[in-house]
């Protein structure tokens, strides 16, 4: 199916229509990362007062993921963002682990909705009525305002992590394995930030790779 030319509002007005109450927006980032945790954002707008410009975080640059960022905490119903810590994502997996955060995030809202829509086909198993969106940031606005939230509140925190461990470059990578952060775990070696599940940082360790803590 193609899509249409941004995210728009008519899954959420259908399903207030047909529910009433409130409809959040839930989406997650930091599913592929090597380090720090996955990050979940849920975000009930206002119809009334959406502001102009939401879409998919991936599409937009980071100067203007900043802007909406604000925008959406100045201007949306509630917001809420939560984690899934880097010894849930190991012993969990990533993927039940990306389904806790969004449950927290949904949990965290001030206001409790009625329904969810959430970006992807797996239900996160909330305690209410939830709908996948494949694509949703992309079709959904509340789900493009929860994109764009998660992904500024992770790179603002893997910023802070890099200022501790500059070697990594966290700032910049945001924790994936790019070839500078690469090169660093095989020079100074992995941190209780790394995800040791990952397969990279699991075949450093059965080497016997000094850990930094």
């Amino acid at each position: 199916m193609e899509l249409k030319n941004g995210p728009d509002f008519s899954a959420e007005a259908r399903l207030q229509a047909d529910m009433g109450g409130f409809v959040c927006g839930v989406d997650e980032v930091g599913r592929g990362p090597l380090a720090g945790p996955v990050v979940a954002a849920a975000v009930i707008l206002d119809h009334e007062n959406i502001p102009a410009g939401l879409n998919d975080s991936k599409k937009l640059t980071a100067k203007r993921r900043e802007q909406l960022y604000d925008q959406i905490h100045q201007t949306a119903l509630a917001v809420s963002v939560a984690e899934a810590s880097v010894e849930e994502i190991d012993s969990l997996n990533i993927l039940q682990a990306s389904l806790l955060a969004m449950r927290r995030a949904v949990d965290g809202l001030a206001i409790k909705p009625s329904a969810a829509l959430v970006d992807g086909n797996q239900n996160p198993g909330l305690d209410i009525y939830a709908e996948t969106l494949v694509k949703g940031d992309s079709r959904s606005l509340s789900v493009a305002a929860a994109s764009i939230v998660a992904k500024v509140f992770r790179d603002s925190l893997m910023k802070k992590i890099g200022e501790k461990y500059p070697e990594y470059g966290f700032e910049a990578n945001a924790g994936y394995g790019v070839p500078k952060h690469m090169a660093a775990l095989k020079l100074v070696g992995i941190t209780h930030f790394h995800r040791k599940s990952f397969a990279p940082i699991r075949d450093l360790i059965s080497k016997e790779n000094p850990a930094k803590y």
